[in-house]
């Protein structure tokens, strides 16, 4: 399959450059006024999407009407699409790191503490050392390749770069994405849409500074490689199909090594992807779509060599929860305490991203039965869409494993996604261009609606819960204080895990999450907080202290999330600031540390608070 591009131009290239270069400037000039016009000091429910300059929407749409323009007019040049979609992930993926003075992500700020220990105990260390951290000791690779980074760099830690992670993230996607598409068509309206339709809808978040973000990466290199150099019919074979015609030769060998390096870079760095890469190779292997079986052998053999030797301290502490969910569908995809959006943002942005994933999986369907040739093709990409879903079987993830896999099954559904917006495949001649310019407009109108709609949606989708995700930095100046004036053996206490360097000198200093207990301890601290808060933090040991933290982040996650509500919070920290059993020993704008007073005697719990 061909398309507009691959015609002669009617006109010298150089005047219709004008329009699209002109579009794209503007859209990026605009993008650049929003972001420094843009007030991030006091989020409401809605994130960053209630903070945002109008200028902002105004040039993504204008890109988003360019980018189609530029695919669908006959005067097109190849490096338009290129540079439209990496004008959208600047757009996408690097507003934040602009506008926000701080990283976002008690997640990335955790990561930045595992390779702060890297690089302070220059070794992995066990459970007992480090104690439930420990299973980042057990998959080390992203961790050990940042603490090279930071050194490298020459800067004091991951968090001086981890904000400006998501845009690496995107661009380290385009490769593998490419390589899959263009493996299935020379179409490079479809390819470059696909790879548009992929970036919009891919709001669920593990872009950011995580293991996950580089897995996935190389998850789909690995796929890509399979695809083009092992499956049958692969146009990345050098016009030849089924095995490449020097399978088994030196060539053939070279694919294999980079293959293994890939998967052993996968299988060291996270624990879920490896097993998604297991199906996707199985799901291709059996349904006959490559006839090698060294993909498939090759990552399971490293994958369970792993999991029996490194992992294996982790997998035998988990192993009776994962056999309980295994096979609870229900169970593994519902969300609840503690994962329930609460109030008009959360509950909004939700329904929004919802839609967002819903409406691509929709199209993907309509693309895959609106274009026969081309889901005969490309059949092992509507297989890699739908090879994640057994995984609802087989784990919650921690409630998460409904968002993976839709991140998992997106590459796929993105490519079947754009054939629906495009007119059906077919090989143009010189007379049907001249066809193409009268085509109905419907066909080229209604398309945009669609894309503006998906590309404008996925800000609230990606951006809505920014007040739970940002941390100014008069947070991270308060919990920066309590950590250095923490003697070793010390505890720190907070509702929740929502605060930056929450994981910090974890080696020397405990963490204790009340709100991760059972409902009843909860409800027995909001009835007693400051007795019931002292009892829970009373066996730290001298030197060690133990320190009670209020934050604006932990504040804001419980509310939105449906933990307990702002009256319940304030009620809470009222309690502990009046109590003779704790003096303040931190405090600003941001929240407030309370240390529990030394040698002072908890009471015992009253009939209300038992």
């Amino acid at each position: 399959m061909t398309d507009l591009s691959d015609l002669p131009p009617a006109r010298p290239w150089r005047s219709s450059a004008l329009w699209p270069a002109a579009a794209l400037l503007a859209s990026l000039a605009l993008w650049g006024y929003a972001v420094t016009h843009t007030d991030v000091s006091d989020l409401g429910d809605f994130g960053l999407v209630g903070a945002l300059h109008p200028a902002f929407w105004a040039g993504l749409a204008l890109l988003t009407a360019g980018f189609w323009l530029t695919l669908r007019g006959p005067y097109r040049h190849p490096a338009w699409a290129p540079a439209y979609v990496v004008g959208l992930l600047v757009m996408e993926r690097a507003t934040q790191a602009v506008v926000y003075p701080t990283p976002l992500y008690a997640w990335a700020w955790k990561h930045d503490a595992v390779i702060d220990h890297l690089l302070t105990a220059g070794r992995l260390q066990s459970a007992d050392v480090v104690g439930d951290m420990a299973v980042y000791d057990q998959w080390p690779g992203f961790f050990a390749a940042q603490a090279a980074l930071v050194k490298l760099l020459g800067v004091d830690s991951a968090a001086q770069f981890m904000a400006w992670w998501p845009l690496v993230s995107g661009l380290m996607l385009l490769l593998p994405l490419l390589l899959m598409y263009r493996t299935f068509t020379e179409d490079r309206r479809l390819v470059w849409l696909a790879v548009w339709i992929f970036s919009v809808a891919n709001w669920v978040g593990q872009d950011y500074f995580s293991p996950q973000s580089v897995a996935f990466a190389l998850h789909l290199g690995i796929l890509a490689i399979v695809l083009r150099r092992y499956a049958k019919g692969a146009s990345g074979t050098s016009g030849t199909s089924g095995t490449s015609s020097s399978a088994g030769g030196p060539r053939q060998a070279v694919w294999t090594v980079l293959l293994t390096l890939l998967v052993v870079a996968v299988v060291i760095s996270h624990q879920l992807t490896p097993g998604m890469l297991v199906v996707s190779l199985a799901v291709l292997f059996f349904a006959r779509h490559y006839r090698d079986k060294v993909p498939l052998i090759t990552t399971a053999v490293i994958f369970l060599a792993w999991c029996l030797t490194a992992a294996l301290p982790f997998l035998s502490a988990t192993m009776p929860d994962m056999l309980r969910s295994l096979g609870d569908i229900g169970g593994n995809v519902a969300t609840g305490y503690g994962a329930t959006p609460t109030g008009t943002g959360a509950v909004t942005t939700s329904w929004v991203a919802r839609l967002l994933s819903g409406s691509v999986l929709l199209l993907a369907a309509v693309g895959a039965l609106r274009q026969p040739v081309l889901r005969h093709r490309a059949l092992p990409l509507l297989l890699l869409a739908l090879a994640p879903l057994p995984m609802f079987a087989a784990s919650s993830y921690g409630s998460e494993m409904i968002f993976r896999v839709l991140m998992f099954m997106l590459p796929g559904a993105a490519f079947f996604a754009a054939a629906a917006l495009l007119p059906q495949a077919r090989t143009l001649t010189a007379v049907e261009a001249q066809g193409a310019r009268t085509e109905p407009r419907r066909f080229v109108w209604l398309p945009l609606l669609a894309l503006l709609a998906g590309t404008l949606a996925f800000v609230p989708s990606y951006s809505g819960k920014d007040r739970i995700s940002y941390f100014p930095p008069a947070e991270v100046d308060l919990v920066r204080q309590v950590i250095d004036k923490a003697p070793d053996g010390s505890l720190v206490v907070a509702a929740d895990r929502n605060y930056p360097l929450a994981f910090a000198d974890y080696w020397r200093v405990d963490h204790y999450w009340f709100l991760d207990d059972a409902r009843e301890h909860v409800d027995r601290i909001v009835r007693e907080p400051a007795a019931t808060l002292a009892r829970d933090m009373a066996s730290v040991e001298a030197p060690g202290r133990a320190y009670v933290l209020f934050t604006r982040g932990q504040f804001a996650d419980s509310e939105m999330n449906g933990l307990l509500d702002k009256g319940q919070l304030d009620r809470i920290e009222r309690s502990v600031a009046a109590s003779p059993l704790f003096e303040r020993v931190a405090g600003n704008s941001a929240g407030s540390a309370y240390a529990l007073r030394s040698g002072t005697e908890t009471p015992e719990p009253t009939e209300a608070g038992r």
